[in-house]
């Protein structure tokens, strides 16, 4: 006798599976054509091409508290000259960084296209990947052009030449290796000097083709399969999220994985939701500020507007991040052991190198401020300030030592992220609890915590530059 309870349980099943998976195809295919009806890009590259710093000098390019050292004892007494100075750095390094994350997309873009295009079904998705990449080109061009017109502007060209800064430089450099090792301590051999470079990338491919992803080997990307065609060897991106959470070897290790299974395909994005999320956080201030001069009729600075118009384009970039992490994943075979332990591995990574801490110098940024001294330091003797070596360590000691605005700014813009990614996270079954509920993340949102992290770090920082 046939189970007809059963059989019309697994029919529902099958169609609820179906009917899943032609929601989010759908919303990729709006999200396509929509990003392709868009004319965004084209506006940022026109403001690229028009920016003159003179012209937007005398501008604030947003709201004060986006502005290095805001809420301290130095912004209270700079002059309105040093404080513009102070937002248009803040924009630019910003953006530097985000031009950096950018990067990461437009490298994995096309190694996980590549996986999705050999699987089929998903041309759709494939060319909004395409697209994309073609987008964060330009948006990276944009970052880089506008940040270092006005860094040279402001920080006269001893920013770009370590040399012009005579006997200090040796001090910066035993800062800078200080700094350098303290972000990468957790791994104690240098891979990327190793002369074994060619034997570890045989391993690699070895252990991920042959060993830990062998059933998928139909799977493997075509852009990397390309690469491997040419003899060049497996890319990674040693700077944005991604290049900051392991050496380049394992970087490189990660990029083989995402290009060989389409589970680990869709961890990028995730990560990639978390990029776009950080920028996000502090972004929409900046297009409301776009807005609020626009209702006014007032002058709008280009950085402004290519915040504003940025915004608008990576909206089409986070729908298509929370699509693939959320839904995507879900279409292909639950993820093996190792699968599952990469994943959570490079979100736990993620969240223990950019969401740990806080900020007292960097509005919305979620790292000790030990990482940021060297170049706060320079700041403080740059034209801006032009303060003494002594002079530019008292004032560091007195904004980052102490409880002051600046870091409850940050924890402000922290609650607002760590409430935005727990909602996303929350549905994503694979994860360890450290990861659906931001832990790390969490456990990092405390000032007391990092106004004490902050005395270690000068303590160490100024013995090695005294």
């Amino acid at each position: 006798m046939v189970d007809t309870t059963k059989q019309s349980a697994v029919a529902e099943q099958a169609t609820s599976s179906d009917i899943k998976v032609k929601k989010h195809i759908k919303l990729t295919e709006i999200t396509y054509r929509r990003n392709c009806d868009s004319d965004y890009t084209e506006k940022i590259e026109a403001l690229d091409k028009q920016f003159n710093y003179s012209n937007d000098s005398d501008y604030y390019w947003s709201e004060p508290e986006l502005s290095l050292f805001y809420g301290t004892p130095l912004y209270e007494e700079a002059s309105l000259s040093q404080k513009l100075a102070l937002n248009h750095l803040y924009w630019a390094t910003q953006y530097n960084q985000t031009a950096a994350t950018e990067a990461n997309a437009v490298l994995y873009n096309q190694v996980t296209a590549g996986v999705f295009g050999n699987i089929g079904g998903y041309e759709t998705l494939c060319q909004e990947l395409a697209l994309e990449t073609e987008q964060e080109r330009h948006h990276i061009h944009a970052f880089h052009m506008i940040g270092y017109k006005t860094k040279r502007a402001l920080l006269s060209q001893s920013a770009f030449n370590a040399s012009a800064q005579g006997k200090s430089s040796k001090k910066n450099d035993l800062a800078r290796g200080l700094t350098s090792k303290r972000c990468s301590q957790i791994f104690t051999f240098d891979w990327q000097s190793s002369p074994l470079s060619m034997v570890q990338e045989y391993i690699f491919r070895f252990a991920t083709n042959q060993v830990l992803l062998k059933k998928q080997a139909h799977c493997y990307s075509q852009y990397l399969k390309e690469l491997e065609e040419k003899g060049e060897s497996i890319p990674a991106q040693t700077t944005g999220l991604l290049g900051q959470l392991a050496p380049r070897p394992l970087l490189q290790f990660f990029t083989l994985n995402c290009g060989s299974s389409p589970f680990l395909a869709c961890v990028f994005y995730t990560t990639r939701y978390m990029a776009n999320m950080l920028i996000k956080n502090y972004e929409y201030r900046y297009s409301h500020y776009y807005r609020e001069l626009e209702k006014q009729g007032e002058f709008i600075p280009v950085p402004v507007a290519v915040s504003h118009y940025h915004l608008l384009d990576e909206s089409f970039h986070t729908t298509t991040s929370q699509l693939i992490a959320q839904d995507l994943y879900k279409d292909f075979p639950k993820p093996t052991a190792y699968e599952q332990f990469l994943a959570n591995l490079t979100i736990y990574r993620a969240q223990s190198v950019v969401l740990k801490g806080l900020s007292g110098g960097l509005p919305a940024i979620f790292r000790s401020d030990a990482s940021f001294m060297l170049s706060f330091y320079k700041l403080l003797q740059s034209p801006v300030f032009d303060m003494s070596a002594e002079e530019a360590l008292q004032w560091l000691k007195r904004c980052l030592c102490q409880e002051q605005e600046g870091f409850h700014v940050t924890l402000k813009y922290h609650h607002r992220l760590l409430t935005e990614l727990r909602r996303m996270f929350d549905p994503i079954d694979y994860l360890w609890p450290v990861n659906r509920e931001l832990r790390l993340m969490a456990a990092g949102g405390s000032i007391h915590q990092a106004i004490q992290q902050n005395i270690k770090a000068f303590e160490q920082f100024s013995r090695s530059v005294a």
